[in-house]
């Protein structure tokens, strides 16, 4: 079975092509693009299609590759061991097992979404070249290795923060998604507002495009705030007149705060609206 997007995920057809190679060459998928732009989601809606169970491993900034293997928990071991607890009999009941393990050992293929690998220490990647690569690792405690029984399909996604390393990226099949044009965003919405009026979508997107064009501007907004912006606009029931009017160079636009989440690109916005007014005078 071959992805071809869902009803509730748009994907160019550039996207589909990189998952389905992904799946085709047993490699890791490796997802880079703006934040906001559906990079996680996908992994969810793969597995969906696909009618695989969906394991997630989200990575922090001090996350190790060896806690997706499996972590050994020794101070419970000398603990238990000194109350006398049966349990230190067995070193097994001391192993925490990661989302590796449990990608490697589910009943069916699953789904495997590292997600953000980029969060973690330069040497993460590398830490688990030879897991991704063979499908297995070795549990020194207990002297067993565990083995995919079904390779899953894994799914990489990263922020770019940081480079990842040359022996790693040879490892993947890489997909960079592009920001959607507005065609696309539009179909986007559709996807997420059915029966939006056309002319309310329109102003929106307008703004939307405007903004990120603004010159100097520190984080432009991405399409999940796009659609929250978008669910604000109809809950508070925002005149359309309000939106055909505004313009990032003149003012900031109604509930800015789903849209533009700093304060320099705030001031920034209403820096060009006080010289715009300034023109006009």
């Amino acid at each position: 079975m071959k992805f071809e997007g869902t009803s509730s995920y748009v994907a160019t057809d550039d996207l589909k092509i990189a998952v389905n190679a992904a799946i085709r060459l047993e490699r890791p998928l490796l997802i880079k693009g703006e934040p906001g732009t559906g990079k996680s989601v996908l992994a969810a809606e793969v597995a969906r299609v696909l009618g695989a169970p969906l394991i997630e491993w989200h990575i922090k900034s001090t996350t190790k590759a060896q806690q997706g293997l499996y972590e050994y928990d020794a101070v419970s071991r000398l603990r238990d061991g000194q109350l006398g607890d049966e349990r230190v009999k067995n070193i097994a009941n001391y192993i925490k097992r990661g989302k590796l393990w449990d990608a490697f050992t589910a009943a069916e293929r699953s789904v495997l979404l590292i997600d953000e690998i980029d969060k973690a220490d330069i040497e993460f990647p590398n830490d688990l070249l030879q897991e991704l690569d063979r499908m297995e690792f070795f549990v020194y405690e207990t002297g067993e290795t565990v083995k995919a029984t079904t390779r899953p399909i894994v799914l990489i996604t990263s922020n770019n923060e940081k480079e990842l390393p040359d022996a790693f990226l040879r490892r993947c099949f890489f997909h960079f998604i592009k920001f959607p044009d507005a065609e696309t965003m539009r179909r986007i919405v559709d996807v997420h507002f059915p029966g939006l009026k056309n002319r309310l979508v329109g102003d929106a997107l307008r703004i939307f495009y405007e903004l990120r064009d603004v010159p100097g501007l520190k984080k432009k907004p991405s399409t999940s705030e796009l659609l929250d912006w978008l669910k604000l606009l109809l809950h508070e029931d925002i005149d359309p007149a309000l939106i055909r009017e505004s313009d990032p160079r003149k003012l900031v636009p109604p509930l800015a705060g789903a849209l533009i989440k700093n304060e320099q690109d705030v001031h920034l916005l209403e820096r060009l609206a006080f010289m715009t007014r300034r023109r006009k005078e």
